[in-house]
C-alpha cells in the first residue's frame, strides 16, 4: 500500500468525525444569547503572548435579606443561578397582582418544561423585592406568597432596609436606566423584570405586563443556562481532546497492516 494510499485512509477516518464535532459546537455557540448591558472597566490582558482588551461587565454585588419564611438569605446563596427579579408591594392595588401572576405562570411554565423535556431547572431562581418593607413583614409576605401559590424552594419575596433595597433597585439593577430615568429614588414602581445570569450581571429586561416581552424572556432563560463559561475550554474542544488516544491508535494500526502487507515476500 502506497503512502498516499495510507494518508487517504486515515482522512477518511478521522475527517467524518472532525466535521461531526465542529458543526456540533459550532451550531450550539451561533444561538443568540442576551447581550450585556453594563460595563464596569475595560483591562488589557497578555493571552498566548497578545495583549488582548476584555471587557469587566457590572456585576451586582451581595445583598442581605429576609424572605417570606423568615430566613436569612443573600445573592450569595444563589450563586450559579440564573435569576429573574422584580419588586412589588402587597398593599399595590395596581400592576404589582399582575406582576405576580405572571411570574407565577413563568415558574409554573418552567416546571413543565423541567418534566415535559426532562431538563434541570433548579437552577433558575425568582426574587420579588418588596419596596414596602415597612407594612411587609415575614407574615404578610408569607401570605401574599400562598394566595399566589409561590413555590418558596425557588421564588424569594424579600424584605430588608428601604435604602439597601432603592439604592440595589437604581444604581445596582439599573432600573432608573431601563425606566428612562423616571424611577422615583423615593417610590420604585417599574413593570419590569430584570434577567441576571449566573455571574449576577443583568442580561435583560422584559416587560412583565406583555406578553411578547414576556416570551422573550421565556426564550432567554434556557439560553442563558446554555452559555459557555469563557474561562473555561470549549465543550468542542473536550470532546475532541478525549477523542485523539482513539485516532492515533487507529492511526499506528493502520501503519503498522501498511509495514506488515509491505513485508511479504513477493512472488517470481
Amino acid at each position: 500500500m502506497s503512502q498516499k494510499a495510507v494518508l487517504a485512509l486515515c482522512l477518511a477516518i478521522l475527517l467524518p468525525l472532525v466535521c461531526y464535532f465542529i458543526v456540533k459546537g459550532v451550531s450550539q455557540d451561533a444561538a443568540h444569547m442576551p447581550r450585556h448591558l453594563y460595563v464596569d472597566t475595560v483591562v488589557n490582558k497578555v493571552v498566548r503572548g497578545k495583549e488582548v482588551s476584555d471587557t469587566v461587565w457590572h456585576r451586582l454585588p451581595d445583598i442581605q435579606l429576609t424572605n417570606q419564611l423568615g430566613k436569612q438569605v443573600s445573592m450569595d446563596d444563589l450563586k450559579g443561578r440564573i435569576i429573574v427579579a422584580d419588586f412589588f408591594f402587597t398593599r399595590c392595588p395596581s400592576i404589582c397582582p399582575a406582576l405576580t401572576r405572571n411570574m407565577k405562570a413563568l415558574q409554573d411554565a418552567l416546571k413543565m418544561r423541567d418534566v415535559t423535556k426532562r431538563i434541570d431547572t433548579s437552577f433558575v431562581h425568582f426574587l420579588s423585592f418588596s419596596i414596602d418593607p415597612e407594612r411587609d413583614s415575614v407574615p404578610v409576605l408569607k401570605k401574599y406568597a400562598d394566595r399566589y401559590g409561590i413555590n418558596h424552594d425557588v421564588w424569594w419575596l424579600l424584605t430588608g432596609p428601604k435604602k439597601e433595597v432603592y439604592d440595589y433597585a437604581i444604581n445596582e439593577m439599573k432600573l432608573g436606566v431601563t425606566d428612562g430615568g423616571q424611577v422615583d429614588s423615593n417610590f420604585i414602581h417599574s413593570p419590569y423584570f430584570v434577567l441576571l445570569d449566573k455571574d449576577r450581571v443583568v442580561r435583560g429586561y422584559y416587560n412583565g405586563l406583555d406578553s411578547a416581552s414576556l416570551s422573550r424572556l421565556a426564550e432567554d432563560i434556557p439560553r442563558l443556562m446554555l452559555e459557555r463559561d469563557k474561562s473555561k475550554p470549549s465543550a468542542i474542544m473536550q470532546e475532541l481532546a478525549g477523542l485523539w488516544p482513539i485516532f492515533i491508535v487507529v492511526i499506528i494500526a493502520v501503519i503498522a497492516l501498511v509495514i506488515i502487507a509491505n513485508k511479504k515476500p513477493k512472488t517470481i
